[in-house]
């Protein structure tokens, strides 16, 4: 018997904001740098902290504080009108968010303006809104489905113009790093694809505190020694002021 004939698919909105995101982030010759850390009491602290934040809050939170000493990490490749390096003045993360879009599941990219300086329970109650409020509440996501309705041609020219034309607006509409994540589903990726200059992606946490943990970056903009130092401080954030906001509120807690 002849097997049935398949099916046609339009590529819907979140695959061609995926499509968008990739043509450009095939541009940049990124480059993976992983170490391994080791987060035996930051483990147990999360889970006796009052509202118990998840582990993406915590390394966002790390990161901008790493971020905002190293001024290299918050630069951005630019081609025009010449080659050169923006360097932003403040964090802005760009956080992928999984998220279900008209019966197909999609992602989307939530923005932290300078989450170095938010409280953990801030950074989690963000993440939430984003990740549980109706996708057309929020601005970025509505913005992103708008510019996905267009012709191919137009999108990339958009895509482009906010990429390259400006500096600070790059900075503003795409992010200075990015953190994309799915070790809640019990898996990692190796190397996720990105325009920006670095994002930091880290796998499944272990019952004994040991967690990989990468930095893709641009190898236009940094070197990788720059990026292993950058790891080892992010390690020893979430060892130092991370783990004593946590015990923070453990005590409050108590109290």
């Amino acid at each position: 018997m002849k097997d049935p004939a398949g099916r046609r698919i339009p590529l819907s909105l979140p695959r061609r904001l995926v499509g968008d995101l990739l043509h450009f982030a095939r541009k940049v010759p990124s480059v993976p740098v992983q170490r391994r850390f080791l987060l035996d009491r930051l483990r147990p602290a999360r889970h006796r902290a009052t509202g118990r934040p998840g582990w993406c809050a915590l390394f966002l939170k790390a990161y901008g504080l790493v971020a905002a000493e190293v001024p290299e990490l918050r630069r951005a490749y630019m081609s025009w009108p010449w080659p050169h390096l923006y360097e932003h003045s403040v964090n802005v993360a760009s956080v992928a968010v999984g998220r279900e879009y008209q019966g197909e599941s999609a992602v989307f990219f939530a923005h932290f303006l300078r989450p170095e300086l938010q409280s953990l329970a801030q950074l989690e109650a963000h993440l939430r809104r984003f990740r549980e409020a109706p996708v057309e509440s929020i601005g970025l996501f509505r913005r992103a489905l708008q510019v996905s309705r267009l012709p191919r041609p137009l999108r990339r020219f958009f895509w482009w113009v906010g990429l390259n034309s400006s500096g600070p607006k790059r900075a503003r509409r795409m992010g200075t790093f990015g953190l994309s994540v799915y070790s809640g589903l019990g898996a990692e990726s190796l190397h996720p694809l990105s325009p920006l200059t670095t994002t930091l992606n880290y796998g499944v946490v272990g019952e004994d505190g040991q967690v990989d943990v990468r930095l893709v970056y641009d190898h236009r903009v940094l070197d990788g020694s720059t990026v292993a130092r950058a790891l080892v401080a992010l390690e020893e954030r979430l060892n130092g002021p991370i783990l004593a906001e946590l015990r923070a509120t453990e005590d409050r807690s108590a109290a």
